[in-house]
């Protein structure tokens, strides 16, 4: 498609990740989101989340034998089933974390980094 004569469109810069421009925020129904409605909506998918979660561990309360490193464990499968997966949910963090930190550092170093002769604008 092409644009009438005589108009222009100006493209937001894009960030400093590289990443494209933000979409615009304004929702597509026209209803307003406010804090206190996205407050609400987590409220409920976290009670929903909760209530799957205490089924997940009435319905598997039988004991099993772990060992792991030479730790010899008798616990509930749900129980150690939830163990490991916070496990999981907590290197993940730290690997993002890490991830974030660097890019942080980079991003830092470049802004002091004076820009050559030849890059500069004119």
């Amino acid at each position: 498609m092409t644009e009438p004569a005589g108009t222009t469109t100006t493209l937001p810069p894009t960030s400093a990740n590289g990443s494209a421009p933000p979409a615009s925020r304004t929702p597509a129904r026209g209803r307003m989101r406010t804090k206190i409605s996205s407050m609400r909506a987590a409220l409920i998918t976290g009670t929903a989340v909760l209530v799957v979660v205490l089924i997940f561990i009435i319905q598997n309360a039988h004991a099993v034998s772990i060992s792991f490193l030479g730790a010899h464990l008798r616990l509930s499968l749900a129980v150690a089933l939830l163990l490991a997966a916070v496990a999981g949910a907590l290197v993940m963090a730290a690997a993002g974390t890490a991830r974030i930190t660097q890019l942080r550092r980079i991003m830092r170093r470049d802004r002091r980094r004076p820009v050559p002769a030849s890059k500069q604008p004119e």
